[in-house]
């Protein structure tokens, strides 16, 4: 059975509706980001959905050494703070290192360790410490039952309110391919899944300088997802991907989100009974 986790007041897992995690990757400024939240909320309410926002304050894993990475965690946190006061959404945000961990559960509801951190003991059992639910992103290069040690961890510091993203595996060079049996299999560990729609479709480094991407596939691999069951959907979104500083080309438009949740929340349904 998986557990159930709460994310501030949204519950994911246990038999709960479809959850989404949303929001641009990465935070460019003040003005853009609660631009996205209050779209997002707008689109929580009128589809009676439970939403997360998401947005990095740092994003450290970076193809080129000039990419974009965020306005750090000082500025970062200060605006998602500002997110959760005028929205009322909870937040997510990735951690890259154990120094940082205790200022950012002070304002995050739930702290994300970033795929290529995933088997690194000390940043996991720091995050479990604080108490704060976790988002593990599963490494491109693990296979789905390895995630059990990942678990492991997590509930060796006291703490099993974990879920584990999925979002692709490794397939040759500049590419990911998605194993829907990897859905099940991590649930059978107890614990809820989510599935990555965006970075799923990412070709890491596929621009030289940059990760390019196949947006068009976002919609089939999250209703795919959705069908295998998993408890809740991860989409980057922004409102013009084709300028975004970080990860445009793996990116859902935010005025297309409202449609495509509205088709998985129906599936959801259907297949959930």
């Amino acid at each position: 059975m998986v557990r159930e986790i709460s994310i501030g007041t949204v519950k994911i897992g246990g038999g709960n509706p479809l959850v989404f995690i949303a929001g641009p990757c990465v935070i460019e400024n003040e003005l853009t980001t609660l631009r996205a939240a209050e779209k997002l909320s707008e689109i929580s309410s009128s589809l009676a959905i439970q939403v997360v926002f998401k947005s990095s304050y740092d994003k450290a894993n970076r193809t080129s050494v000039s990419s974009f990475r965020g306005p750090g965690i000082a500025e970062g946190l200060a605006i998602l703070s500002k997110v959760k006061k005028e929205t009322g959404l909870s937040v997510i945000s990735d951690v890259h290192t154990v120094e940082e961990i205790a200022e950012a559960a002070d304002v995050l509801d739930c702290l994300q360790i970033p795929a290529f951190l995933c088997r690194q003991t000390d940043i996991i059992t720091a995050a479990a410490r604080t108490g704060k639910a976790l988002n593990v992103k599963k490494g491109q290069f693990l296979a789905p039952a390895d995630v059990k040690n990942i678990v492991g961890k997590a509930s060796s510091a006291g703490n099993e309110k974990i879920m584990i993203t999925e979002r692709g595996t490794t397939f040759g060079y500049n590419n990911l391919v998605v194993d829907m049996r990897s859905i099940p299999i991590i649930q059978s560990f107890g614990v809820p899944v989510v599935f990555d729609a965006t970075h799923s479709v990412q070709l890491p480094g596929g621009q030289g300088t940059s990760s390019g991407g196949e947006r068009e596939f976002i919609s089939p691999l999250a209703r795919a997802a959705v069908a295998a069951g998993c408890d809740a959907l991860f989409t980057e979104v922004h409102e013009s991907p084709d300028t975004a500083p970080c990860d445009g080309p793996t990116m859902l438009p935010i005025d297309d989100f409202s449609a495509l949740a509205q088709k998985l929340i129906e599936l959801h349904d259907i297949v959930k009974g």
